[in-house]
């Protein structure tokens, strides 16, 4: 697959933000603008008031000048505070709605991508980019937006009001700042460096408690809680230890701007306290730009933590967009093909596939009649799953023809193609929603009629009597609230209800006690009735009745034909047979 840039710079990563997220909303980031101008506006606004305050009216006494100076600087904090609502509520809508469009467009992009990502990306590491990188953006332009207005023309005001007093304090107060310029450069590389790790780390975690949650049982049945807690505890050890590097890069652009705000604070005091002294300058001025450099202090050091959070969000940013980056290989034909109706026999001609340096499939060559059902059987390993997967093109075959009557699967409609099987496996996949949504998985367009017909056909209603809200009740994560019996029913009642031409069935009865499996096994013939039907079967029993028993190994069909044909053939399967109908009653 191909890759995003390696090491795109922060402002191009934070341009196609803009572009493709923040933009959208520029008529909200505009009012909010002007409300952050207005608001930084009155802080220099105030710091000039502070003049006449000192001189008219603590020092010549005036009263009249008491009133008016006091209500201009009520006036200045009622306006400050209401932009400083409005536009913060303004761009934290514009966060949230960036970032949930975000999530969104991640997890559907993620969803196009091969199965082959997915096995080599832990679902821990998938949920801590949709999740966890996608927060570490979300605020990104509020902070950016906030410095740009309210900060920026926060510190324009003050400096105009510092310099109408006395330019040379304005310089002197201004005068270590250049020497800020090369370690805000290297601290910038070094915060995102330390970041990325931290986010990596982050990935190690939400993988470890992915594991850790999936695999309670075996994890409590072995005695492995201490081992497993010992390495979720390495994982944060190191979060912490990179997120306290992370933020003391962070803070130590705006701690050396303390520094030099400082210097440049004892500068000026020196300097204008001797002009007072000598009657050159007023009390009003001095304290009306020493107000300006005060209120300077914190937009300044705000200003200095930009970089630190500009870098933080570009390894985000990164991570992100090296995913939506990425396209997936199997993808629709530019010209497809029709299905011709009726032509559901399936055919692999010489299939060769394989996963990395490991051959799957050598050659495979089979025919799977339309209407009938076809059983696959072999020792694991031999490739049955594989031949779904490239029927369903899952997988894309190195070579060889896969194809659905005279067409191959390629040519079809992606959506078109996995809309002709329905799939029913050893593991039934159920939502943590209601068994009802579980079936439905959304549809609108299902009578109640036909829902209770699928139910009885399924063998759903057998048990629905037991449960406490009946149809209505919770599946539990992963179907844990059901028996695996029960899971299995409700995914062939899902599948009768898809009313699909052709029917996947992969072990979907290893698993299951004989009661269970009788059950099971009623319902899936009732389903299999008219469909083309390919089997995978390790109990053999099961398969008697298959149209054609094609025998696998090692990636190649070995034997096929009828269950009393190959038995009497006495080759691979009739080895199979006896070794399992031993097993079976010892």
């Amino acid at each position: 697959m191909p890759k995003a840039p390696l090491a795109p710079t922060s402002r191009a990563l934070m341009g196609r933000l803009w572009r493709e997220y923040v933009a959208r909303h520029w008529r909200l980031i505009a009012l909010a603008f002007v409300m952050m101008v207005i608001e930084g506006s009155t802080v220099g606004l105030l710091s000039y008031m502070l003049q006449p305050m000192f001189d008219l009216v603590f020092v010549n006494g005036s009263a009249d000048a008491m009133w008016w100076v006091g209500l201009a600087i009520l006036m200045l904090f009622v306006v400050r505070a209401l932009t400083g609502v409005v536009q913060r509520v303004l761009l934290v809508r514009v966060a949230q709605e960036s970032s949930t469009a975000m999530q969104v467009d991640l997890l559907g992009h993620m969803m196009t991508l091969d199965s082959t990502y997915f096995q080599m990306n832990s679902p821990g590491a998938l949920i801590e980019r949709v999740q966890g990188d996608t927060l570490a953006v979300q605020g990104v332009w509020q902070v950016l937006i906030q410095g740009l207005g309210r900060d920026i023309v926060a510190l324009v005001s003050l400096s105009i009001v510092a310099l109408s007093v006395d330019w040379v304090w304005a310089l002197t107060a201004l005068i270590g700042i250049p020497l800020l310029v090369l370690p805000s450069m290297a601290l910038q590389r070094y915060v995102r460096r330390k970041t990325g790790q931290m986010r990596d780390a982050a990935t190690q975690r939400s993988t470890r408690l992915d594991e850790i949650f999936h695999g309670i049982n075996p994890i409590k049945l072995n005695r492995m809680e201490d081992y497993q807690l010992g390495r979720f505890r390495a994982v944060v050890n190191r979060i912490v230890s990179v997120n306290v590097k992370t933020e003391a890069g962070r803070s130590m652009l705006p701690g050396m701007i303390d520094i030099m705000t400082g210097l440049g604070f004892f500068g000026v005091l020196v300097l204008g306290g001797r002009e007072i002294i000598e009657g050159e300058k007023t009390v009003g001025q001095f304290m009306s730009f020493f107000t300006a450099m005060a209120l300077a202090f914190q937009p300044l050091r705000r200003l200095g933590s930009l970089s630190g959070i500009f870098q933080v969000a570009a390894a985000s940013l990164e991570r992100l967009y090296g995913i939506f980056d990425l396209r997936p290989g199997i993808v629709s034909p530019a010209t497809p093909r029709p299905l011709p109706a009726g032509q559901t026999d399936i055919t692999l001609c010489d299939v060769h596939f394989a996963y990395g340096d490991t051959a799957v499939l050598n050659g495979l060559t089979l025919t799977a009649a339309a209407g009938k059902t076809t059983a696959l059987v072999g020792a694991s390993g031999a490739g049955k799953s594989t031949v779904f997967n490239v029927l369903t093109r899952l997988v894309e075959p190195q070579s060889g023809t896969v194809a659905l009557g005279d067409v191959p699967v390629s040519a079809l409609p992606l959506g078109e193609l996995r809309g002709l099987f329905s799939t029913v496996t050893q593991d039934a996949l159920l939502f943590d929603e209601t068994i009802r949504e579980n079936i439905l998985l959304g549809r609108s367009d299902v009578s109640e009629a036909r829902l209770t017909e699928v139910l009885d056909a399924a063998h759903v209603s057998d048990f629905l009597p037991n449960l406490p809200s009946g149809l209505d009740s919770h599946a539990g994560p992963r179907g844990s609230n059901l028996s695996g019996g029960q899971r299995q029913r409700v995914a062939i009642a899902r599948a009768l209800l898809r009313d699909t031409p052709i029917l996947l069935l992969d072990e979907a009865t290893s698993a299951l006690d004989a009661q269970s499996e009788t059950i099971i096994q009623k319902a899936l013939e009732r389903l299999s009735a008219g469909r083309t039907t390919l089997v995978i079967a390790h109990r053999l029993a099961t398969i008697r009745n298959a149209d054609l028993i094609v025998v696998m190994d090692r990636g190649r069909v070995v034997e096929q034909g009828s269950h009393d044909a190959l038995l009497a053939k006495g080759g691979h399967y009739a080895d199979l047979y006896h070794l399992q109908f031993e097993k079976d009653g010892a």
